[in-house]
């Protein structure tokens, strides 16, 4: 028997490379995707790499075909899955949000960043954060996973070793990233268009960006103290991708870090510490469930350089959703998720 999946919000790019990447799982299967825009039409009408590969027709979100699933994950935006994951709870359906609505524990905080009551507070206060190299044994017992986001991912696996062993100091770390514009998602937007973003390269969200939060709050549970971040992302022309250059001061100028980070994640498939000298290129993860991580230690600063690289729908959404289900099903943790980068 294989896993049954739904996708509700299958017209986005995060919807399609969760499809992707489940067409080549052994034990899952798409059983129903959904849009409220696209309801009655062929994925092949939409997308034309399906054409003879699925002959899935996109469904209304509250189609009773939902309910046969083993598992749905919301690919939608902030306040859908809020309002809708109780109803496959109770039906013993397991649930992965790969939204924002239940990353932030504090409902206030959340209302704040997002504009919109939380209405959940006991589904909040039941979703486990799916960051399996954090949280692992916690989300093999859970039914609602929060998708971490992006941002997110790429900065809380460069800094958890050195958090973890109090080798930098939590007050001042500076995280400066930036990402591609499937990020932005599907929808046309005009701060997107390949005009206005070709050829150039611009900072966004300064003052607060939603991430900001959820960073922060994980950050402090990690190291059990206040953590002083500034958080700043930038968009790159480029289609998908995430490059986070990390800034922190050591406590121990003598510690070998790369040691700590290779003890760190030795039995962890998915994170990869490049040798010293040698840094990452988002290149070599696209499309890809894989993070690479290089630190350099500068001197004269007596700063450390944490660089981490992943693909914002792979590791950053669809390809973490998607190892956080094996994991709560007691499937192999990698299933499905082996393919390298691409390159060229």
């Amino acid at each position: 028997m294989k896993v049954k999946v739904g996708i509700i919000g299958g017209s986005g790019y995060t919807g399609l490379e969760l499809l992707r990447i489940l067409r080549q799982h052994p034990s899952a299967e798409v059983h129903v995707m959904t849009s409220r825009a696209l309801e009655g039409k062929k994925l092949y009408d939409v997308f034309p790499n399906m054409h003879g590969i699925s002959n899935l027709t996109y469904l209304l979100p509250d189609d009773d075909k939902l309910y046969e699933c083993d598992i749905v994950f919301f690919a939608t935006p902030h306040g859908v899955a809020m309002n809708n994951a109780g109803l496959f709870l109770e039906r013993n359906i397991k649930v992965v949000d790969l939204g924002a609505d239940f990353r932030i524990n504090d409902s206030k905080i959340w209302s704040n960043w997002y504009n919109m009551e939380h209405t959940e507070e006991s589904l909040l206060n039941e979703a486990v954060y799916g960051q399996p190299e954090i949280y692992r044994e916690t989300i093999k017992e859970a039914r609602l996973i929060a998708n971490p986001g992006c941002y997110p991912t790429a900065v809380l696996l460069a800094l958890k070793p050195l958090l973890e062993k109090n080798l930098i100091d939590p007050s001042n770390i500076i995280a400066d990233c930036k990402s591609g514009a499937s990020g932005a998602g599907r929808n046309a937007n005009q701060a997107t268009l390949l005009c206005e973003i070709t050829e150039s390269f611009k900072p966004y969200g300064v003052s607060g960006h939603r991430h900001f939060p959820e960073i922060k709050q994980e950050l402090e549970s990690i190291s059990e103290c206040p953590v002083g971040l500034t958080f700043t992302p930038h968009l790159l022309p480029m289609s998908r991708g995430i490059e986070a250059t990390i800034y922190a001061d050591l406590v121990d100028s003598k510690a070998d870090i790369l040691a700590c980070f290779e003890n760190a994640y030795k039995n962890e498939e998915f994170v990869k510490i490049l040798p010293e000298g040698v840094y990452p290129e988002t290149r070599s993860v696209k499309s890809s469930n894989y993070c690479q991580i290089s630190v350099q230690y500068v001197e004269h600063s007596n700063k450390l350089v944490i660089m981490s690289v992943i693909d914002n729908l792979g590791k950053g959404a669809a390809g973490q959703a998607i190892q956080n289900m094996n994991l709560m099903f007691g499937l192999n943790e990698q299933e499905g998720l082996l393919q390298m980068g691409l390159l060229p």
